[in-house]
């Protein structure tokens, strides 16, 4: 099994703002966002960032001049022995942590030095966010609950996107029951259809199936690449199982902080020797 060693610096171009090839911008409400420059057409983009904790004798660099890109459509599972990183990537990439240096870029937008209130703004129209612990509202049915990020931006809701999603997820009959009376799975499912609903640039994945069991994990992971394959949806997974990592089109692997290679078209086997060669 042979690792593709990964130098994505030649196909992904991030524009500096001020540069005088950045002159379009998009507005978001009242914001103005500058955007990148389409020379290559990605779902998400990072290039050279790096992020460190601590100081000192305690300084850790958790990502060290990162560059990569995630292509429109594509499933992607990250990958990496523990402590290689590959949670922070996730979280810089989704703009819910801050990079050192280097730049994000999300459906073209350039997210590195926004404001609080423009990444909500952003991450409320362009990102979906699937966790292992569900995080859907008690008090609220299962229809409240994935219609609920429409509700706070006082956006109407697409009855025939919803409809659509309800139904490819199985959740038709389930949409007045509260979490409480729902399944592992089911929740789940209510997780996945609120991060669809949005038509978001992209859907990231922190563990989505850690918390069920191998059946329900596989129906849910069956899922979302169904929503890449068939709904042309982006999605990026952080996981540490490598049969959840072979439901994806790509792997992204990390190791101390900065990417080594990815394996396409991956396999539970293929992607446990890579592991391997890596020392986890």
């Amino acid at each position: 099994m042979n690792i593709i060693l990964e130098d994505e610096a030649a196909s992904v171009r991030i524009v500096p703002a001020g540069d005088p090839l950045n002159e379009s911008t998009e507005h978001a409400g009242s914001m103005t966002i500058p955007t990148v420059q389409k020379t290559t057409r990605t779902a998400v983009a990072a290039r050279d960032i790096t992020k460190t904790y601590g100081r000192d004798d305690t300084k850790v660099a958790a990502l060290n001049n990162v560059t990569v890109a995630f292509r429109p459509g594509d499933f992607t599972a990250i990958m990496g022995p523990s402590g290689s990183g590959k949670s922070t990537l996730m979280h810089c990439l989704a703009g819910l942590d801050t990079v050192d240096s280097g730049q994000v870029a999300i459906d073209s937008t350039i997210i590195t030095g926004m404001s609080d209130h423009e990444l909500t703004i952003l991450r409320r129209t362009h990102v979906g966010f699937i966790f292992q612990a569900f995080n859907l509202v008690p008090t609220l049915n299962a229809r409240d609950n994935i219609v609920l990020p429409l509700d706070l931006a006082g956006t109407n809701v697409d009855e025939e996107w919803l409809n659509h999603i309800v139904e490819t997820l199985g959740l038709t009959d389930r949409l007045d029951h509260k979490p409480h009376e729902l399944s592992g799975g089911q929740q789940q499912r209510v997780a996945v259809a609120r991060a669809l609903l949005t038509r978001p640039a992209v859907v990231f994945a922190d563990e989505p199936t850690g918390a069920l069991d191998s059946t329900t994990g596989a129906e849910v992971l069956e899922l979302l690449a169904t929503s890449a394959r068939e709904m042309g949806q982006t999605i990026i997974m952080v996981t540490h199982d490598p049969h959840a990592a072979s439901y994806a089109d790509r792997v992204v692997l990390l190791k101390d902080g900065a990417i080594v290679g990815h394996l396409e078209n991956p396999t539970a086997d293929s992607v446990l020797n890579a592991l391997a060669e890596l020392g986890e």
